[in-house]
Parts: C-alpha cells; sequence; structure tokens
C-alpha cells in the first residue's frame, strides 16, 4: 500500500448516543510527521473523536481514514499502526516501570532483543532510567504520565493519538511532555493531541477548536489569532486589576475581557478605542498605566469563540 498524502483524514465524523450529538459533521486532515492539536472544553466531543479514530468506536454517520485505512472497516488494520494513550491510561500499582514496559512489548509483538533496546531507549527518553525498578503506585503524576507515554509509542507507531496527556501534571512535567512529543514529531511521527490548556496549542504545527461537537475554527496558531477572532485586543495595565476588569466589562464597546496574568486583554471593535478606554477608566478612579493593542493569544481567540456561540443562542 502507498503511504497516504495523510496520516488522518476525517470526512463530516459524528457520532450520537441515544438523542445526544457528542462529534457532529467533524472534517479535518493530517499531515505526516505534524503535531495537531484538538482543543476545547471538556465535554466539547475531543475523546469521542480520538476513539473513533482509534477504532474503538464506530461513528455513527461520516467516515474517516488512518494511514489510508478506512476506521470502520478496517479498525485492526489501524490498531495495528497507531499508539494511543487515553485520559486515563491503564497504569498497574503493583508493577513496577520496567515491568509496564515488558509488557507492552509483549503485547506489540517486539522479539526479546528488540524490546530491551527500546525498552532502555525509552526510559532514557522520559527519564526514568534510574526509576525502573519502582512501582507505578509509588509514582508523581508526572512520571505516570511519561511511563504511559511510553507504552503507547515503545512499538513505533506510525501515528499516536494522546488524549489529554498533560492533564492534572505540574507545569515542570507538562513542558517534559511536550519536548518529548516535539522529539516524536521530529522523528517522523505523526501526533494528534488534545488538550483543555491553550498555551499547549503554540506547540503544535496546526490545530482545531471544538464547540458542542463541532469544529468552529482551524489552522495555524498563527492564523487563527490573525482570522479566527473579528475585532482587536487592547491589553490594559491598572491598579486594582479585578475591580478594573469588572469596570472594563462593563463598558458598553468592550465585547469581552478577561485576566492575562496581571494584565486585562479586552476585546473591542478596533485600536482606535484605546484612548477612549482609558479615559472612562480613569474617569471612574483607575490609575492606567497603558492600553495598547496586542495580538491575540489563543486563549483570547477561544474566548472570542466562546462569546460568539453564547451570543448566537445556538451550539455552534
Amino acid at each position: 500500500m502507498t503511504a497516504p498524502d495523510y496520516s488522518v483524514r476525517a470526512f463530516e465524523l459524528s457520532r450520537r448516543f441515544g438523542d445526544f450529538v457528542a462529534v457532529d459533521r467533524v472534517s479535518f486532515d493530517i499531515r505526516p510527521g505534524e503535531i495537531w492539536g484538538f482543543l476545547g472544553p471538556n465535554g466539547a466531543g475531543k475523546s469521542t473523536t480520538i476513539r473513533m479514530l482509534c477504532g474503538i468506536l464506530d461513528p455513527t454517520s461520516g467516515r474517516a481514514e488512518v494511514l489510508g485505512y478506512d476506521v470502520a472497516r478496517d479498525p485492526e488494520a489501524v490498531k495495528e499502526r497507531i499508539g494511543y494513550m487515553s485520559q486515563r491510561f491503564s497504569l498497574w500499582s503493583d508493577l513496577t516501570i520496567d515491568e509496564h514496559l515488558t509488557f507492552y512489548a509483549d503485547i506489540y509483538a517486539l522479539s526479546p532483543t528488540e524490546g530491551r533496546a527500546r525498552i532502555d531507549q525509552w526510559l532514557a527518553t522520559v527519564d526514568l532510567t534510574d526509576q525502573r525498578g519502582d512501582l507505578a503506585g509509588a509514582l508523581s503524576g508526572g512520571a505516570r504520565q511519561r511511563l504511559a507515554l511510553a507504552c503507547a509509542a515503545l512499538h513505533d507507531p506510525q501515528v499516536l493519538f494522546l488524549d489529554e496527556p498533560t492533564a492534572g501534571v505540574d507545569p515542570v512535567a507538562r513542558r517534559h511532555l511536550w519536548d518529548v512529543i516535539a522529539l516524536l514529531a521530529e522523528r517522523g511521527t505523526t501526533v494528534m493531541v488534545t488538550t483543555h490548556y491553550l498555551d499547549e496549542a503554540e506547540h503544535c504545527d496546526r490545530l482545531a477548536f471544538i464547540m458542542g461537537g463541532r469544529v468552529v475554527a482551524r489552522g495555524t496558531p498563527n492564523e487563527l489569532k490573525h482570522r479566527a477572532m473579528s475585532g482587536q485586543v487592547l491589553e490594559v495595565e491598572s491598579d486594582r486589576v479585578i475591580a478594573c476588569l469588572g469596570a472594563v466589562e462593563a463598558l458598553p464597546y468592550v465585547r469581552g475581557a478577561e485576566l492575562s496574568g496581571a494584565m486585562i486583554h479586552a476585546t473591542v471593535g478596533s485600536a482606535e478605542v484605546a484612548s477612549r478606554l482609558a479615559y472612562d477608566l480613569g474617569a471612574q478612579g483607575f490609575r492606567v498605566a497603558g492600553v495598547r493593542p496586542i495580538l491575540p493569544s489563543l486563549e483570547d481567540v477561544f474566548a472570542a469563540l466562546v462569546e460568539a456561540t453564547d451570543h448566537s443562542g445556538a451550539t455552534p
């Protein structure tokens, strides 16, 4: 079978559970060697989409291909060629790190020689060599996630599906996991990763936002910052930031506002209202150090998409 142009393709993919539509006519494609992010709040349809792509869950309608194989017609061919790390990847508290990896090497039918070489390589990659004899039940959250990733990728899959791989781990552990994901992509592995941490989307080559089971925006991080939201984001620096946020939100020409570190990000119609915003806040007694237009963050983009959805009164 010739290598496909895309590692993953979804065509109007949908999944219903009774009357509930979990995934609604989702379409996208993922190129070989790409880190492709799927972002959205909990319950948006991310995990259901991944389970369909892995051949675990049948689509209600539409279709999808992974490495050229139809996920509904040939799920076993798909499963043989992918790795999958679910949100609740199964680790056994009474098995050591080394025993976990040995078990998965057997599951993937690796020879003893190849299996041992892969295990040693992955222990070094995820920085667990010195802990290989430790029980999984005694590991920190970050170490458990690194072990789960090593188990999912031990057999060198062509496509790796990671469902919320950094959920519940500290920032340092999150950074380490993303370093490993980047290394996999450099080696040619296609990675589809779901997350609700919007800062992590900056690590993706391309990504899509999903809300209410539907994709509402897609593109590279920079494309989304320029195209996916209308209006201008103003960064407001002021004292009494919490009280000031409420004052900004109450202004009639402000579409939305939120905290970003010690600053306020306000979405308005155009940069021309910056001086007016500073004046109005000053008139209310706030000391404003600056109001300046900035390129929106992906968090700003997502907030604008949520607000647009709420104002439309319909699921996106």
